[in-house]
């Protein structure tokens, strides 16, 4: 078993590092509001489940330190890449949330969000928080978890990757999830549209009236009171979006 010892902490290392980049990027489970200790101890525990699993599949301890160093280097790059992809998912509602306060009128006040940074607003904050409460509260999480497992079968460690299909797969699930932020926040876009050439017409019989500015406190109400009445609709379509694995191009 002492011989074993050092393959075994290897291979440990391999499942972590592939791992661990996921787990950094994952909605839901990498949420920054999720404490480190947690989020660790998550990681540790997948590592504990998947090694008995995998460990015939994993490569030896090479005997080259440049060897050493490309696995760990191409399974942490897996890892990012595999997570950037489930992340995409979760940030379509958030962008939606991010467009709707843009024509609703909420786009001024600011606060800071740990994902958009600085210029988030409210409500792209509140849909990013809706949708890691959706992943972990419906078991979508365990979408990725698996496509992580499953990623062995596809992309063993040591495997050449190159750079085409990542480029190619983090590209068309970039036009996806932006597809699908302007597919939820169409109706409030439209509404706008609408509203705001109501208003032109009205500035245009009325030029003496500040119509825009009066306008500005109902413009936020009755965009808001259609965002609630839509919400429902939005979350399901988002829920059955976000459930269908070809909505982001992964691995196999």
């Amino acid at each position: 078993m002492l011989d074993q010892l050092p393959t075994v902490a290897f291979q440990a290392v391999l499942v972590l590092a592939r791992m661990g980049g996921a787990v950094l990027l994952l909605p839901g489970l990498g949420e920054q509001d999720i404490p480190a200790s947690i989020r660790l101890a998550l990681l540790l525990a997948l590592v504990a489940l998947l090694l008995p699993v995998l460990a015939p599949g994993l490569p030896a301890v090479p005997e080259d330190m440049p060897e050493l160093l490309r696995l760990l280097a191409l399974e942490t790059g897996i890892g990012l890449w595999l997570g950037l992809l489930a992340r995409l998912v979760a940030l379509a509602l958030a962008q939606a949330g991010q467009v709707m306060a843009l024509m609703v009128g909420l786009a001024s006040p600011l606060q800071t969000d740990p994902v958009f940074g600085s210029q988030a607003t409210a409500t792209g904050r509140l849909f990013s928080l809706m949708a890691a409460t959706l992943l972990l509260s419906t078991g979508l999480y365990a979408l990725p978890l698996r496509a992580l497992a499953e990623s062995y079968a596809v992309l063993p460690p040591g495997a050449s990757l190159g750079f085409g299909a990542p480029a190619e797969s983090v590209a068309q699930a970039v036009a996806n999830s932006l597809a699908l932020a302007l597919r939820l926040a169409a109706p409030l876009v439209l509404a706008a549209v609408l509203g705001n050439f109501a208003l032109g017409l009205l500035a245009r019989l009325a030029p003496q009236v500040q119509v825009f500015a009066i306008a500005a406190p109902g413009q936020i109400i009755c965009g808001l009171l259609l965002m609630g009445l839509l919400l429902p609709a939005m979350l399901a379509v988002w829920l059955a979006a976000a459930g269908e694995p070809l909505l982001l191009a992964g691995p196999g």
